[in-house]
């Protein structure tokens, strides 16, 4: 099998050429690291993404969890991966020295899951979940909370959850049905279900640690009454573990991601499953979008390693697969030409890495800012946590959406042979079609970015956005080169401009006319964000040209240049026909009827 899955050295120029991941190493925060300190953990990273991770992808994929005794078993490998995630530092990397982490800036973390992801996603998941919970403890968790559960879900002894979901209630978490009963002791009795929980339960780890949400008895109505509570599937006591009353009803057998369960949890049928509050009551759901925002970007993230994986393998195969001659080829007696000669495949091919790169450069931007927040002050921090909150449903959802695309090229160049299990493509297609789905589906994400993000505190975030995309065109008209592409991408962002105006300014008139089409305008914002990714680094490779690069970098530059072009020109064309519709008010799909959709 191939072993290409990503590229290092588009990840040390994102990081240290363009993101400039090293300017962070000034703040005290994080001023025991530095960019050698930075390529050892990537160097270790691509090891065990390489060597450890990716020779279960198939295995994992065909030999999924088994559902058994009310318990699930899942490949002894995850057993070996969390102990080794948990002595590697790997889940509390990011955390500060405190409370047992490293103080690795959250830029860094992305890249390295960007690896794990890439070699084997289902494997990568189990301490990504983990360090999740993690943070919601460690930050709003009273000490004996983080005493008591911090350092075996660091160590990769207890698996950390994210239990939303419950069966009548879906997306939507007014709805859920889960109730803590108030005693007279430190703990609530926790009573109801959840489904389609990652990792709820396994044999990799010795317990599993649950963030539940859940209403106490008398909460207000609706999402404000929400509150969250940890609750362990074995709860600590003085004697040691002892059942809390948590039982696994059964596992989701999926189209991909086979490799990790999705469980279905039941809490309290025996009227003994214990939870235990975090933070303050009734500010459960404020609690958990901490760690769901998190979780989007690492969705995204995921996504695009995927389609790095799927990338990599086309091109391999591009590279190898003797068919057909050039079009202008007079004699047929002339030897076939591998397919990457054929320009379809090429347009495929940068296609995919368009993407691919785009994404992840707009994921380490983000994440960049996140970093940012924890060590900048007042305004400055404001700014960033505005971006971020900005960003995230665009990070989320356009690396997981044009991902599957990306990754359906990557079938489509392998032909028939992409059909069928004897490449990896046709699990990386079934493995990334669950990313535009959980942690918020790409409709939600588009109403959270229109009805929401563009409009929180009198609508500052999005001219912060702004501000960012015109330094970018500022700095690319400086080169003759990418002055065009610069005028494009203003021209792509004054009609963003305007059509966020116009639906912003008319949504208290028809909210849900405005919020029908959310999800293009979704769509038309990731595409002017991800050009301005691709402007950023075009500027930067058009710069490292003028400095009379080596051989190969000169070629790696290029490469850059071109699929800038690429973007440019294919995909950033398309804001001209979603600015038009969204411009548009006859409330197709808003007016229709029931009926409409009968026989």
């Amino acid at each position: 099998m191939n072993n290409t899955l990503f590229s290092r050295r588009n990840l040390q120029f994102l990081l240290n050429e363009v993101i400039k991941i090293e300017e962070i190493c000034s703040y005290d925060y994080f001023s025991d690291h530095d960019r050698d300190t930075f390529e050892m953990i990537l160097d270790t990273a691509d090891q065990i993404a390489r060597n450890q991770l990716h020779p279960y992808f198939s295995e994992m994929d065909k030999k999924p969890p088994v559902f058994k005794n009310g318990r699930v078993e899942v490949h002894p490998m995850v057993r070996e991966w969390m102990t080794q995630a948990g002595e590697g530092g790997w889940i509390a990397a990011s955390f500060s020295y405190e409370i047992g982490g490293q103080q690795l800036p959250v830029t860094i973390r992305t890249a390295t899951s960007f690896m794990f992801s890439a070699a084997n996603y289902s494997a990568a998941v189990y301490p990504v979940l983990t360090t999740g919970a993690a943070g919601l403890i460690a930050t709003f968790g009273s000490e004996k909370l983080q005493q008591t559960y911090l350092p075996t879900m660091f160590a990769g002894k207890w698996q950390g959850t994210m239990a939303l979901t419950e069966p009548q209630a879906g997306s939507s978490l007014a709805d859920i049905r889960t109730r803590a009963i108030p005693t007279e002791t430190d703990h609530y009795l926790i009573k109801g279900e959840k489904i389609f929980i990652s990792a709820g339960d396994h044999d990799g780890v010795d317990n599993i640690v649950n963030l539940v949400l859940a209403k106490i008895e008398g909460a207000p109505a609706g999402v404000k009454g929400i509150s969250l509570f940890v609750v362990p599937r074995l709860r600590p006591t003085e004697d040691g573990l002892i059942y809390n009353d948590v039982t696994t009803s059964g596992t989701f057998h999926k189209m991909g991601y086979k490799g990790a369960p999705i469980t279905h949890l039941s809490f309290g049928d025996n009227g003994d499953c214990h939870g235990y509050l975090v933070g303050e009551a009734h500010h459960g759901l404020t609690y958990m979008f901490r760690m769901m925002n998190e979780t989007r970007l690492e969705v995204g993230n995921a996504a695009a390693a995927i389609a790095s994986a799927s990338y990599y393998n086309a091109l391999n195969y591009a590279q190898e697969r003797l068919q057909g001659r050039r079009a202008s080829a007079k004699d047929l007696l002339q030897p076939m030409v591998p397919i990457i000669e054929h320009a379809d495949i090429k347009r495929m091919l940068l296609f995919q890495r368009a993407i691919v790169e785009g994404s992840l450069s707009l994921l380490l931007q983000c994440s960049k800012y996140a970093d940012l927040c924890q060590v900048e002050q007042e305004e400055q921090k404001e700014h960033y946590e505005l971006l971020l909150d900005l960003l995230t449903p665009i990070a989320k959802s356009y690396p997981s959406e044009m991902g599957i695309q990306s990754t359906s090229y990557g079938l489509q160049i392998h032909g028939g042979y992409g059909y069928c299990d004897e490449y990896p493509q046709e699990q990386l297609y079934r493995d990334i079609r669950i990313h535009p789905i959980h942690e918020g589906t790409t409709t939600i994400q588009g109403i959270d970015l229109l009805g929401r993000k563009v409009q929180m505190q009198k609508g500052i975030a999005f001219p912060l956005f702004v501000a960012q995309v015109e330094k970018a065109i500022e700095d690319a008209n400086q080169d003759q080169d990418l002055s065009p592409y610069a005028e494009r991408l203003k021209g792509g962002l004054t009609a963003l401009i305007e059509v966020t105006d116009r639906l912003v300014g008319t949504s208290a008139v028809d909210p849900e006319l405005i919020l029908a089409d959310s999800a293009l305008y979704l769509e038309l914002f990731g595409l002017v964000a991800i050009a301005w990714q691709w402007l950023l680094q075009g500027t930067t490779a058009q710069r490292a040209l003028q400095t009379d690069p080596s051989e190969r970098e000169t070629s790696f530059y290029q490469g850059k240049i071109l699929t800038l072009r690429y973007f440019f020109h294919y995909e950033l064309s398309k804001y001209h026909g979603l600015a038009l519709r969204l411009g548009e008010r006859d409330g197709l799909t808003v007016r229709s009827g029931v009926e409409d959709f009968e026989d």
